[in-house]
């Protein structure tokens, strides 16, 4: 057999690039175009492949050598009538390479931002880490090693079982059946410092918060701000509150809320997109066809969000009596679970206590939920003349897999449209 000496091809204006996984062993047999070894710089992720089959008479190099082109890394004996290579092919790439950018040509198109460029002394010492063998490509080895995820441990989901970078991603938030979970907060000793005192967290927020940052760390947070002019829905509102309270068998309360409610769920049939869920497979939408809202209540245990049901089939005052009610049973720890169950899309008002905006986390498998603050008289031009107008912040936090920016911003533009002049809600 002819043996065969495998040397960096040309890489462009690489230098001193190390070696950071080995994919073969000596004895191994390869076929051509295999990838013998994975090489990394400050941007990029370079495989060598194999100039023709053959057997791995011998490795020269080793995990961590920094290497540049012409560099022998290991020796091949081709199989019997096999062609020589006449030179060093150029290392492989996953995408298609710009002519005028030999670095771009070698370059693993990603979907994370890339890591800042790094010192040697300053790379991790999980990048000699061995995962020869692993069926997973270049970005999801150097995004495994980015992570500290051993490969060996993880159940690939792409084609042939292929370990992709959203198995990666999976493991890295401690889903799936290996990997890494996210790194815990260091553990502080307070008491150095000072007196301390420990009380337990509240029942509702031990059973919220795993909710809640599962939430956060599941889905892709965006939130879109908008202001919606209330000026005359605010005295409609004084006039129906004022009609409620002067009830002589049940009086009862009318804030803003059902008004937004009504709003919104007239502007949730104008984009039913934002009342659909992701299915269980991350790979279609369930469009709902019923308008059931979660209204975030706050009590002395902590938030609970009761759920309206069927918002489109009552009214103000319908909805207003359903929220007293509601409001009354969670302040009381009385909901039953078929009333915080269900809801399309949830409100979180804190227009009582105050704030100018805020970042409500999503409610999934929700993919949208509207955060509601203090209304502000403003100075709002008419064309003319500067005229106090009475201004509801508004905001829209959404899952960006499902909803985009554009999107958003016409969503919260219809809703406060609709909150101006709630005759749209006829429409």
């Amino acid at each position: 057999m002819a043996k065969i000496e495998v040397k960096v091809p040309d890489i462009g204006d690489f230098k001193d690039v190390p070696i950071i996984e080995i994919l073969v062993k000596p004895g191994d047999s390869v076929t051509a175009e295999q990838p013998l070894l994975t090489l990394e710089s400050d941007k990029a992720t370079l495989e060598v492949p194999a100039p023709s089959a053959g057997v791995v008479a011998a490795i020269v190099a080793k995990v961590g050598d920094k290497v540049s082109m012409g560099t022998p890394l290991l020796t091949l004996e081709a199989e019997a009538g096999a062609p020589a290579a006449a030179a060093p092919p150029a290392p492989k790439s996953q995408a298609a390479p710009p002519p005028p950018a030999p670095a771009a040509a070698i370059a693993v198109a990603r979907d994370v931002a890339p890591a800042p460029a790094k010192s040697a002394a300053a790379r991790p010492n999980t990048m000699a880490v061995d995962f020869s063998g692993v069926f997973a490509g270049p970005a999801a080895r150097r995004l495994a090693r980015e992570l500290d995820i051993d490969l060996t441990t993880l159940q690939g989901t792409g084609d042939k079982g292929r370990i992709t970078v959203a198995d990666i991603k999976i493991a890295a938030r401690g889903g799936g059946d290996g990997g890494a979970a996210l790194p815990e907060v260091p553990t502080v000793d307070f008491a150095k410092f000072g007196p301390t005192e420990t009380v337990p967290l509240s029942r509702i927020k031990r059973i919220s918060g795993p909710r809640l940052h599962a939430s956060w760390v599941n889905v892709p947070h965006v939130t879109h701000c908008d202001d919606a002019d209330i000026t005359e829905l605010e005295a409609f509102r004084k006039t129906l509150d004022d009609e409620a309270k002067a009830d002589k068998t049940a009086p009862y309360r009318v804030s803003l809320l059902p008004l937004l409610m009504k709003a919104t769920v007239s502007t949730l049939k104008a984009f039913p997109t934002f009342n659909s869920a992701l299915s269980p497979a991350k790979d279609s939408l369930i469009y709902r066809h019923y308008w059931h809202i979660g209204v975030a209540v706050d009590t002395p245990e902590g938030l609970v969000v009761a759920v309206v049901k069927d918002v489109d089939k009552k009214g103000v005052v319908e909805l207003a009596r359903d929220l007293g009610a509601l409001s009354a049973k969670a302040r009381e720890g009385k909901l039953a679970p078929t009333e915080m169950q269900g809801a399309t899309f949830t409100i979180s008002s804190l227009g009582g206590i105050g704030g100018t905006a805020f970042t409500p986390i999503v409610n999934a498998p929700e993919v949208a939920i509207l955060g509601v603050v203090r209304s502000r008289m403003a100075p709002v031009w008419d064309g003319k003349a500067f005229q106090p107008r009475l201004m509801l912040p508004l905001c829209l936090s959404y899952d960006h897999r499902v909803i985009d920016g554009a999107a958003a911003a016409r969503f919260m533009r219809r809703l406060c449209d609709t909150a101006t002049d709630m005759r749209r809600v006829l429409l």
